[in-house]
């Protein structure tokens, strides 16, 4: 099954290493008795590496087309996107100015460490400023680089927004393709939730291919329910793009809660011993934001029963490795 074409599908700047392979989780298959494969998007590169390139993709893009010459995005001081832009940026010969969420005396490591090796310009906000203003800084700034003649793009956290969900769209396109060659069909996609774009353009792809896949997301923050409504938004953008009717529902979306733990970047000894017993059992590093907390909740899920109506459920590993950095097994 091939997605029919859709008019209107904004242009990409080609950036990641794709197709990411498909990979089968062998002996963590037999121990549950389903089929649970890895689609490997920690893969699609080394600086850019992780799911948040695909919609880098997309946005930076229409940036160029704008006319853009310095990017401005947002994020936690470990962000993935913050880091995966900055090096899109450097590699395209544009700008970058973050805006990051701060914690007391923030080591230079990890994802903070590649922003400044890059050279990124960096604005760090304490964190209660960062919840309330983080949006009029980037404004500000924006406002600033275009009065110097170097005009700015501003991309949200995750660059989840109705252009940036066009990269899972990609990738479900990508998916279906590699199922001809695999000789089987993904009747369950799942993939952590943490600022939607990843699970709002699978959900986009499975809709207008009309290939009637669960498409299940493992929220890592806040709500199931508040997701919902973030992805039903960034969805309903994304085909006012496409100049299709907007009906995606929060109803349609499916997220299971509970596997957020402490919130945000906040790990617990559970999850940290499950990330170090898959380490051990498979050879596969999950990170402790991400893909640790939603892998951890599929296999629960699993384990209750939940999936048993699943012939092959794949698991997108949207990486995260840059910021597994040493706090995740002091705090």
């Amino acid at each position: 099954m091939t997605i029919t074409p859709i008019k209107n599908i904004p242009n990409r700047v080609p950036l990641a290493h794709l197709p990411t392979p498909i990979e089968k989780m062998e002996r963590l298959s037999a121990t549950l008795k389903t089929n649970l494969y890895l689609k490997r998007d920690d893969y699609t590169g080394s600086e850019v590496s992780g799911n948040k390139i695909r919609k880098l993709e997309y946005a930076i893009c229409e940036a160029l087309s704008l006319g853009a010459k310095t990017l401005i995005t947002c994020g936690g001081i470990q962000s993935n996107h913050a880091r995966a832009t900055v090096a899109a940026a450097r590699k395209l010969g544009l700008g970058v100015h973050l805006v990051l969420r701060s914690e007391p005396n923030p080591l230079i490591e990890g994802n903070y460490l590649m922003n400044q090796l890059m050279g990124a310009k960096i604005t760090l906000l304490p964190a209660d400023v960062f919840a309330s203003e983080y949006e009029q800084v980037m404004e500000k700034l924006k406002s600033e680089y275009d009065a110097l003649g170097t005009p700015a793009y501003i991309l949200p956290i995750g660059a989840s927004n109705g252009i940036g969900n066009f990269g899972y769209y990609h990738a479900f396109e990508e998916i279906l393709d590699q199922e001809k060659a695999l000789g089987l069909t993904f009747d369950t996609i799942v993939c952590t939730v943490g600022s939607g774009g990843t699970y709002g353009g699978l959900f986009l792809g499975n809709y207008l291919s009309e290939s009637n896949r669960q498409i299940i997301g493992f929220n890592i923050s806040s709500t199931a329910e508040a997701f919902k409504d973030d992805i039903s938004k960034i969805v309903n953008e994304s085909l006012r793009r496409l100049e299709l009717p907007e009906t995606a529902k929060t109803s349609d979306i499916a997220i299971i809660d509970g596997y957020a733990g402490l919130g945000y970047a906040l790990s617990t000894k559970e999850e940290m011993a499950f990330i170090m017993e898959i380490a051990q059992s498979e050879g596969l590093i999950l990170d402790p934001v991400y893909t640790g907390k939603a892998f951890r909740g599929l296999i629960r899920e699993i384990e209750k029963g939940q999936f048993n109506a699943s012939q092959n459920i794949l698991f997108i590993h949207t990486g995260g490795l840059m910021g597994f950095v040493p706090k995740y097994f002091t705090d």
